[in-house]
């Protein structure tokens, strides 16, 4: 039987081919001590010769040159250490190191010129030494210039050979076009030049600085602005383009992959200056545009103190914790050191995987997995009574609205009656602080899922007015990534050739990333007095139909041409566009620019307890027709079509 690891290398083993590098770099040291005596030897030996009109003469080779090498080099070697010239990495030398020769060899010869004046006034030593007294006092200025030269060149050759002798991976070169022709390109493009293995042929530069234009930077031009981008890659044949902005805006970011829409490149960023700065990470490790760096937004300011009082060495009880948002929530909360984290979650997978990924990361906090239904009443009240959690954060619904408008008592289920059963089980055991996490569907719904989610905000708002607990809500829209959004949903149409479906032309949706819904959901709920509904700032709508053109972008193919974008119209309970603003006679602001407060008029509770209960007997029937008429009771602002089961 072969032995299926003999081609593995052991990890405390040296490759036999880095051997000889391995024994260099053991006396890297004293080998650059070597080559700066060499250099000194040779420096002053030219001198001699270009003093000598290159002619060899036994005066000056016997007689005059034995014993100033031996003074040079005694002398050359003190001060150039002095200088630190033996410690540089001379694959990266630069304009500093080369100031740096240019400091010692001045130096050096300062001090040999005064010891040179000293020994020669010296009588004894003028009869004695009768040759040196001939020396031309040339050839210490010109063994300074020669000295820098030929140290200088040395290391530049070091750097020549590792930047244009290295091995080309794959036995082909991408063909490159940097963006931004400044610090991070220059940068790129000097990195780039010193991987140890080529991958890259910089063509050129792109840059909207009209007084860059036509300049080179090392060798490379710039072509042309921004707006030339597809030109130049058709000219050049471009494979991949890196974006070399790193503090570019998101929207910069997203201009510069619309003007390239059709050119078949590849995408490709450097790192951000924060990271870049704190050593994190270096210009040269670029990596793929992600939908991300287009539609995120500036980080959020958060008031750190607050939430660090609202959560830390509390026993905190998130319930849909293997969820995109859940799961979020239990990353940021254990950010701010509880002294418990329930895990509630009713998929075993989801909540499996979570509660390693907090091991890992958070191996100080410590938690518990919980596999439950929200809509199990004795389940969740024994979790409460024997955990007695302070802060609830309420993560757990059914959010697909065409699925909600084919099963709507489930999400009657889920999304109400699971939500009333959490919220009461938090008000009998005396928590601090009850968060639900909703939706801007429940803004003037058309579907059942978003009505579903309008009824449980109705009814925690109408508990905090009896409760101890503060039951607070935060509406905010889609986020980017999670599971069944669009995001993933179009990248798998993508990898599968198309086409990727889009339901409308006009279809436009908010659109936030996870972590930064995750933390303004607990920014508010660390401001929440109770009773409130706050709404964040989902900044501007995007439209589907473009988002799905700039990932096809970003994918490296042309949309319409090599990917098809086919619309199949409208789902079942759909908007063409969600309501979601923070800005209007209905919305009170709050201490944070991204968050408000919605301001309604809560519905009697009476009425509003009979009709959840109504709706409760009736989605057991499964009766859409008889669901619709009793959210329309309890949500007249509903528009959904009794009709449109899709």
């Amino acid at each position: 039987m072969p032995d299926l690891n003999a081609d593995k290398q052991p990890k405390n083993e040296t490759p036999s081919e880095f051997l000889p590098l391995a024994t260099v770099l053991r006396f890297r040291k004293q080998l650059i001590v070597l080559a700066h005596i060499i250099a000194f030897a040779l420096s002053l030996m030219l001198s001699f010769l270009l003093a000598n009109n290159m002619q060899i003469r036994r005066s000056w080779l016997i007689g005059q040159y034995p014993p100033l090498l031996l003074l040079f080099i005694v002398i050359k070697l003190l001060v150039f250490g002095f200088f630190k010239q033996y410690r540089g990495w001379w694959r990266y030398v630069g304009i500093s190191d080369l100031i740096g020769i240019l400091r010692a060899s001045l130096v050096s010869t300062l001090l040999i010129v005064a010891l040179w004046y000293a020994f020669m006034s010296t009588t004894t030593i003028r009869k004695e030494f009768p040759n040196i007294t001939e020396v031309s006092q040339g050839i210490f200025i010109a063994d300074m210039f020669a000295t820098v030269l030929l140290l200088s060149g040395l290391r530049m050759i070091i750097r020549m050979y590792h930047e244009e002798f290295r091995t080309v991976e794959g036995g082909r070169l991408k063909r490159l076009l940097i963006v931004g022709a400044g610090n991070a390109g220059e940068a790129l493009l000097r990195e780039i030049h010193r991987m140890r293995t080529v991958q890259y042929e910089v063509v050129g530069f792109a840059d909207d600085d009209p007084v860059k234009q036509g300049i080179s930077i090392h060798g490379i031009s710039v072509l042309g602005p921004v707006e030339r981008i597809p030109k130049i890659c058709k000219d050049r044949n471009i494979e991949e383009i890196a974006i070399a902005m790193p503090s570019a805006s998101h929207q910069q970011l997203r201009h510069v992959v619309q003007v390239c829409e059709g050119t078949k490149a590849r995408f490709r960023t450097v790192p951000s200056i924060t990271d870049i700065a704190s050593g994190k990470f270096r210009v040269s490790q670029i990596r793929d545009v992600d939908i991300n760096d287009l539609l995120g937004r500036e980080a959020v300011q958060l008031d750190l103190d607050l939430i660090e009082a609202f959560a830390k060495d509390k026993t905190i009880l998130v319930t849909g914790a293997g969820g995109s948002i859940g799961s979020e929530m239990c990353r940021q909360v254990c950010n701010f050191n509880p002294k418990l984290l329930l895990l509630i979650e009713q998929a075993e997978n989801p909540l499996f995987h979570i509660e390693r990924e907090l091991n890992r990361q958070f191996p100080q906090v410590a938690k518990k997995a919980i596999i439950c239904d929200i809509t199990d009443k004795t389940r969740v009240m024994e979790i409460f009574e024997k955990y007695k959690p302070q802060v609830i954060i309420h993560a757990a619904a059914h959010k697909h609205v065409p699925l909600m408008e084919l099963n709507p008592g489930e999400a009657i289920k889920n999304n109400i009656i699971g939500t009333r059963t959490v919220a009461d089980a938090a008000d009998n055991h005396g928590a601090t602080s009850f968060v639900m996490i909703s939706t801007d569907k429940a803004v003037n719904p058309t579907s059942i899922m978003g009505s579903s989610k309008r009824v449980a905000e109705m009814y925690t708002q109408n508990l905090n007015r009896t409760s101890k607990t503060h039951f607070v809500t935060v509406r905010f829209g889609n986020v980017l990534g999670s599971d069944g959004s669009v995001v993933p949903i179009f990248k798998k149409q993508i990898a599968e050739g198309g086409p990727v479906t889009v339901t409308h032309p006009e279809m436009k949706r908010y659109f936030m990333t996870i972590p930064e819904a995750s933390q303004l959901v607990l920014q508010a709920a660390a401001m929440g007095k109770g009773g409130e509904i706050f709404v964040l700032d989902m900044g501007e709508p995007v439209k589907i139909a473009d988002l799905a053109k700039e990932l096809i972008t970003l994918s490296g193919f042309k949309p319409g041409e090599d990917i098809e974008i086919v619309y199949t119209g409208p789902r079942p309970g759909e908007k063409l566009f969600e309501e979601l603003s923070i800005e209007g006679e209905d919305m009170q602001p709050t201490g944070h620019p991204k968050i408000a407060v919605w301001k309604n008029i809560p519905m009697d509770r009476d009425v509003l307890l009979a009709g959840i209960n109504e709706l409760a007997a009736i989605a057991e029937t499964q009766d859409r027709d008889k669901i619709v008429g009793k959210i329309k009771e309890l949500v007249p602002e509903y528009i959904g079509d009794n009709n449109n089961t899709g």
